[in-house]
């Protein structure tokens, strides 16, 4: 079955399954695909969760990830396959560490670190939860989708609209209605259209897919912009995980994020991914591309 006939025949849900169902080829050599197209590069967390269920495959099980660290080399072709080439750097009595890196037509397109631990009791705090309103309180679906793209270019609505996995509620959507300088903070309730309670492993991935959306717009909030302006170059630069507990998608997380600072046309962000009850599951930082396209106007 060819990609199309695959996607047609899918929920979005069970395409991010098959997506993240890597074919190996040899002991540490997978491929990767993209299942639908549909733009102009493959979306970062594609590239980041498919290298991460490489380097898993080659790790005992009782081994989760902990951290992940990737950097983003050049844009991805969603219509060719990725490589996923898998490095086994050490196997140490508590820790496991991978190096993968992602190859199409004989060039590099991202690199991963990974480290893998034996679970292990511990000292234990994390930051608090910020207040905020429920998922149920705040506008979703198509309505949200319309306040979002109203002023989006056509490419990007036609994007956006899709079927997609991953439901977003913003807490607050004046970043993304008007062009006024605002604290670049974000709130906002994801999840997966489908509670996930299977593979720990697999789980894991999938919050590695969901943690590149929506990220890099909050360092451009600041500016008054947003990912959708078309005066903006904006891009992934590289990608930092941190895994604190096992991860949960059976409900809404929170997914708190900040940025910074921006400069020498970057900027960074961090993001904090909370279970509705509070638990801080992940932590989150990038770094992204930000540049104004040449000729641009911000007057």
């Amino acid at each position: 079955m060819n990609r199309a006939a695959a996607g047609a025949t899918m929920t979005s849900m069970e395409g991010l399954i098959a997506l993240l169902d890597l074919e190996r080829i040899e002991e540490n050599l997978f491929r990767g695909i993209s299942l639908d197209p549909g733009w102009q590069r493959v979306f970062g967390g594609q590239v980041i969760a498919q290298a991460l269920v490489a380097a898993q495959r080659t790790v005992p099980l009782e081994r989760p990830v902990h951290s992940l660290h990737g950097y983003f080399l050049r844009p991805g072709d969603p219509e060719a396959p990725i490589l996923y080439e898998v490095e086994r750097i050490r196997d140490g009595g508590s820790f496991t560490t991978r190096r993968v890196v992602a190859v199409q037509r004989a060039q590099a397109i991202f690199t991963l670190s990974a480290s893998f631990q034996v679970a292990e009791p511990g000292l234990e705090h994390q930051a608090a939860m910020p207040a905020v309103p429920g998922p149920e309180e705040l506008p979703g679906g198509e309505d949200l989708t319309r306040l979002l793209l109203q002023n989006a270019p056509e490419p990007i609505r036609r994007y956006w609209t899709r079927p997609r996995p991953i439901e977003f509620r913003p807490v607050l959507l004046d970043h993304y209605l008007t062009t006024d300088k605002l604290e670049p903070v974000q709130r906002i309730w994801v999840r997966t259209l489908t509670p996930f309670t299977g593979d720990p492993a697999l789980g894991a991935a999938v919050l590695a897919y969901l943690s590149d959306m929506t990220l890099l717009d909050t360092a451009l909030f600041a500016h008054g912009l947003s990912v959708f302006d078309a005066r903006i170059q904006a891009a992934s630069l590289d990608h930092s995980m941190w895994f604190h507990h096992p991860v949960d998608l059976s409900d809404w997380l929170l997914y708190a994020q900040d940025s910074p600072s921006s400069s020498g046309g970057r900027g960074l962000t961090r993001g904090s991914l909370f279970t509705r009850n509070g638990v801080l599951l992940a932590s989150v930082a990038q770094e992204g591309l930000i540049r104004p396209k040449r000729g641009a106007s911000f007057s």
